[in-house]
C-alpha cells in the first residue's frame, strides 16, 4: 500500500466522521429545539386553561347552579317555575354574566310557554343566533358578550317580527325601569318615555 492510498484512506474517515458528527449535533439540536417549543405550548395551554379555570371557578362562585347550568352548560329551567315567565313591569332584561342589556318589556309578549318570550332583542348585534341540535334542529340565542346560553328562537311569535325569543330567566337579570339611570342604561330611558 502506497502511503497516498493510506493518506487518502484516512482522509475518507476523517470526512465520514465528521459528517456524522455533524449529522449528530443537527438531530441532537433539532430535538433539543422541539422539546423547547413543546415545552413552551404546554405552558401557554396550562396559562389559558388556568385562566379559565380561574373564571370558571369564579362564575361558578357568583352564578348560582340554575344561573351556571343554563349559560355554561346549555341547560333549560323549569317552565312557569323561573323568575321572569311572569314579569310584566317595565324595564330591561342584562345578560346575568356580562349585565349587557338584552331584551325590554317592550318586547316582551305572553307566548304561553312558561319562559319569558321577546319578539326582538334590544338590538340585534347582541345576541348571537347558532345551530343547536340537540332536539332536532333548533336556532340557540347566544349573548355576544358573554357567551351565555339564553335560550332559542322560534318562528311562531307575533307581528311585526314574527319571532319567538324563548329566554331563560336563570340568564337574565332584569333591571326596573326606574333603576336604568342608576345601573347606567339610562340612553334606554327614551323607549319607556314614548309608551307613556
Amino acid at each position: 500500500m502506497t502511503d497516498s492510498y493510506l493518506a487518502e484512506k484516512r482522509t475518507g474517515r476523517t470526512s465520514l466522521f465528521l459528517a456524522l458528527l455533524t449529522i449528530a449535533i443537527l438531530v441532537t439540536a433539532f430535538a433539543f429545539l422541539v422539546r423547547a417549543q413543546e415545552r413552551k405550548t404546554v405552558s401557554a395551554k396550562s396559562e389559558v386553561n388556568g385562566a379559565q379555570s380561574g373564571a370558571d371557578s369564579e362564575l361558578r362562585a357568583r352564578l348560582t347552579p340554575l344561573q351556571y347550568h343554563v349559560t355554561r352548560e346549555s341547560g333549560t329551567e323549569p317552565a312557569f317555575r323561573n323568575e321572569y315567565w311572569n314579569n310584566h313591569r317595565p324595564g330591561v332584561y342584562v345578560d346575568v354574566i356580562s349585565g349587557e342589556p338584552l331584551f325590554t318589556s317592550l318586547d316582551k309578549f305572553e307566548s304561553g310557554t312558561g319562559w319569558p318570550s321577546f319578539t326582538k332583542p334590544i338590538e340585534p348585534d347582541r345576541v348571537v343566533e347558532k345551530i343547536d341540535h340537540s332536539f332536532g334542529v333548533r336556532s340557540e340565542i347566544r349573548s355576544k358578550s358573554s357567551d351565555a346560553h339564553l335560550g332559542h328562537v322560534f318562528d311562531d311569535g307575533p307581528q311585526p317580527t314574527g319571532m319567538r325569543y324563548c329566554m331563560n330567566s336563570a340568564a337574565l337579570r332584569f333591571v326596573p325601569v326606574e333603576k336604568l339611570k342608576e345601573e347606567g342604561l339610562a340612553k334606554y330611558l327614551p323607549l319607556f318615555e314614548a309608551k307613556k
